[in-house]
């Protein structure tokens, strides 16, 4: 690494601060209601969105009903991709005449992307028609993120209320959130990609000539289509010259920009974000990775607002950005160290196309190593499934950095709301740890920490590694789970290991390496996504609705600070020891076992 590999973090996380400070106003002025200065416009829209759906925004719901309602609204939703999916051969805006969807992927991508995971198991342009990626996935992009929100917005209300007992109204978070931040963020960040190069139409998939045809060697099949052999019982093989290519179009740049805004991930091709036509320039490239944080480091400081004390979310911002900054150097270290396989066969890996040295499998040479790595850390810090490059390919060790990211429970920037809840979570767990060393009832923003709030919290943190690492074993263990695997030994573990993290922890980034488009895998992995969110979101809600009951207390003498330095360490140490202890014996069987074997140790 040099100075150039240093900047572009530098760059990147300077950016973010200065964008997200003042949307983290916008945010705050959105979950307190009423009107929102400079939107006034939207208020109409919003209030005939009410009288439509006979809802009072101004009534408040206890705990149970917010989630009721929160859990009402995303089975809806589930229902109405899975439907949208199975008939799309019926449906207009489908110029390829592509087919329904099979039932069990069908049922895998609705869950995934209502619960905000975006897994794909499925090529996007040889599956999806146009109907079908705005109606049912670019919409439900939008419903996710809002629920997100919605959930971060209850849990500070229950903070900062003084013995009340709502926490909100679901249904104002979810439009307000939707209207005036997730809307107006994607029209903008749109038009931007699309005067990058981000391809935004209705029409067919074109064919063109290519400047120079390319010829290769298949296996010749015979009139009933089964392979041909010759009388030594070898494949007969056949010269084919390709002088035409595909090119698949459609209505892309409105669905990436809520797929990043909105940490939703997936994406609108197989490729990703690698796909030229989904991000097509350096630049483009590094707004992208600034979209999928800016709404999670905008929310901290929202956060500290709503409490009223803005060290408060500055406190939390400083933990999430230790973790990443640390975990950031540890990938793009890995991935520029040269391949000691290839090294000891004698191959130059100092001709590099745009960066001396270091791993450049799997990665797009338009961004090289650094801005690949980069990207990587970004999208498994956050709840993001975009990728720009093959995470399969990377070392064992720059691989092990994406896992761990998600294993710390998607709470280092995290997705939309539940980076933010995630890691009050943990503040919670790290303010009743310092409450026992010095013998105190533990208190965190004034509320007292007890055996409520510890209870479900344990359950909020300890659900996704029960979900993560039964799910492996199970995947392991089962002929259906083994068959997916494209790689034997360490390498084909972590490729389970890693697709059960990324479902449970509603990521949707994936190794590349696993065929996981199975009704094993469909199953299996929804499961885990479903669990995954709303396992955690009920406890949320549970704890907020402890706290909102509670009178807030002024700070004494005794009370422990949680907005120093202190407190951040302690944060940042509870959050990497309740990954450790719960993955150190998986991570050992994968990426740290394939690393000593490339090594030859």
């Amino acid at each position: 690494m040099d100075i150039q590999s240093l900047a572009l973090p530098a760059l990147f996380l300077a950016i973010l601060l200065a964008s997200s400070w003042p949307l983290g106003i916008l945010l705050a002025r959105v979950a307190e209601g009423g009107r929102v200065r400079g939107f006034g416009w939207l208020q109409r829209i919003e209030s005939s969105l009410y009288r439509a759906a006979s809802i009072a925004p101004e009534q408040g719901m206890g705990w149970k009903a917010y989630a009721l309602a929160l859990l009402a609204f995303n089975a809806l939703g589930t229902l109405a991709v899975y439907a949208l999916q199975r008939v799309q051969a019926w449906l207009p805006l489908n110029p390829q005449a592509l087919g329904n969807v099979s039932p069990d992927s069908a049922f895998n991508t609705a869950v995934s992307f209502v619960s905000n995971t975006n897994w794909q198991g499925y090529g996007g342009e040889q599956t999806m028609s146009y109907l079908t990626q705005m109606l049912a996935l670019t919409c439900q992009n939008f419903f996710s993120a809002a629920t997100g929100i919605a959930v971060v917005f209850a849990l500070i209300r229950g903070f900062s209320a003084k013995s009340a007992q709502s926490i909100g109204n679901f249904w104002a978070d979810l439009v307000r959130s939707t209207l005036y931040v997730l809307l107006p963020l994607s029209l903008v960040f749109s038009a931007f990609l699309m005067g990058q190069g981000v391809i935004q139409n209705f029409s067919g998939y074109q064919q063109v000539q290519l400047l120079d045809p390319v010829t290769y060697t298949q296996p010749k099949s015979g009139a009933d289509g089964q392979p041909l052999v010759d009388a030594q019982g070898q494949p007969v093989t056949e010269s084919v010259t390709a002088a035409t290519q595909t090119i698949a179009m459609g209505p892309v740049a409105s669905q990436e920009a809520i797929k990043l805004l909105g940490t939703n991930g997936g994406g609108f091709f197989n490729a990703n974000s690698a796909h030229p036509y989904e991000n097509p320039t350096p630049l483009s490239n590094l707004f992208q990775m600034v979209a999928i944080f800016l709404i999670p480091a905008a929310l901290c400081f929202a956060f500290g607002r709503l409490v009223g004390d803005r060290r408060q979310g500055w406190a939390v911002l400083a933990a999430m950005t230790v973790l990443f900054a640390v975990m950031t150097a540890g990938v793009m270290v890995s991935e520029h160290q040269a391949n000691p396989a290839l090294q000891a066969m004698g191959v130059d890996q100092q001709a590099g196309p745009l960066q001396a040295g270091g791993n450049m499998e799997g990665k797009e040479t338009r961004f090289g190593i650094d801005a690949s790595a980069l990207f990587a850390a970004v999208t498994t810090a956050a709840s993001c499934g975009a990728v720009n490059a093959m995470h399969d390919s990377f070392t064992p060790l720059g691989g092990a950095v994406p896992l761990l990211l998600m294993q710390f429970g998607e709470v280092v920037f995290g997705g939309v709301g539940s980076g933010l809840y995630g890691m009050l979570l943990f503040a919670i767990m790290a303010v009743f740890i310092a409450g026992l060393m010095i013998g105190r009832t533990p208190e965190y923003l004034g509320k007292k920490i007890q055996a409520y709030e510890i209870k479900m919290t344990s359950v909020a943190i300890l659900v996704t590694p029960l979900l993560v690492l039964a799910g492996t074993s199970i995947a392991v263990m089962a002929d259906a789970g083994r068959l997916g695997l494209a790689n034997p030994g360490a390498h084909g573990f972590s490729e389970i290991l890693y697709a059960f993290s990324s479902a449970a922890n509603n990521n949707g980034s994936a190794f590349a390496g696993l065929s996981a488009n199975t009704p094993f895998y469909n199953t299996m992995l929804a499961i885990a996504m479903w669990f995954g969110r709303f396992a955690v979101i009920v406890p949320v809600l549970a704890i907020a609705g402890s706290l909102a009951g509670k009178q807030r207390l002024p700070a004494n003498a005794g009370t422990m600070p949680t907005h120093g330095p202190m407190f951040v360490g302690l944060l940042v140490g509870v959050v990497v020891l309740v990954g450790v202890l719960n993955y150190v014996p998986a991570l050992a069987l994968g990426p740290v076992a394939e690393h000593l074997q490339l090594f030859g140790k």
